[in-house]
């Protein structure tokens, strides 16, 4: 899949959230989404998979204006909803069984196998959510994202809550399924390590703008110089350019 984003822009209540922004999702590619708090991440994901209002620009799918058709965006665009606000007397095998399109068994081998392997959460899968940890909860909104195998999938900061190993695992899982099944991923993220050693490209958003642009050269050139890599991103965040 491809999907292009030009100049979009997004209103959350008298705030210009999002900046006449422009970004390109292709298929076997991920793009990691970095900026301070506040900065517009989240609603630019969620204007994209079609879960809050757009106020201009446009959002091309597979060469087909979905600008005004937030059910399809929703449908081609697989979004972890927020752990803590999943239903806290469901289990997660119910949870599943509601959202998926098919019944899902965790320990099925398929092309979500490593996903699940390093989610890990078969021990816990007919619990009720409302009695699992953070970390759990976490695990089981990363999974909800890949339930109907979308084309494209958005995960709003994924790696919070998890724990080192989890961490670890799931990154390198996703790296896989980016690679092998082609998804087109797309990530917020704070963890600078992450962005160099998992992400394709990037982008970086400073008040609701494109502050930077970091293209796979971009993400060499960090992993060779760590240090110098953050204090480019730091110094794009305090001083963002124009709008674009």
């Amino acid at each position: 899949m491809r999907a292009e984003i030009r100049d979009l822009v997004v209103v959350r209540g008298a705030v210009r959230a999002v900046d006449r922004v422009s970004l390109t999702l292709e298929s076997g590619s991920w793009t990691g989404l970095v900026g301070a708090n506040g900065g517009g991440k989240t609603s630019l994901l969620r204007a994209i998979a079609g879960r809050i209002e757009i106020e201009s620009g446009t959002i091309v799918v597979d060469g087909e204006d979905r600008t005004a058709d937030r059910g399809c965006r929703a449908r081609a665009f697989g979004f972890a909803p927020d752990p803590s606000a999943l239903p806290s007397t469901l289990t997660g095998r119910e949870l599943f069984a509601i959202l998926a399109s098919k019944a899902v068994d965790p320990i099925e081998a398929d092309s979500l196998g490593d996903l699940r392997s390093a989610l890990d959460f078969d021990s816990y899968f007919d619990r009720r959510i409302g009695t699992l940890s953070a970390g759990m909860r976490q695990r089981l909104a990363i999974f909800c994202a890949f339930l109907d195998r979308p084309p494209a999938v958005i995960l709003d900061e994924p790696f919070n809550w998890l724990d080192p190993i989890c961490a670890f695992d799931t990154r390198e899982a996703l790296k896989g399924l980016v690679a092998r099944e082609g998804f087109a991923l797309v990530t917020a993220l704070h963890d600078m390590a992450t962005l160099i050693g998992s992400c394709d490209r990037g982008l970086l958003l400073a008040e609701g703008r494109v502050g930077l642009r970091l293209d796979a050269a971009d993400m060499r050139a960090g992993a060779g110089d760590h240090a110098a890599f953050e204090a480019r991103i730091v110094a794009a965040l305090r001083s963002p350019g124009p709008p674009g």
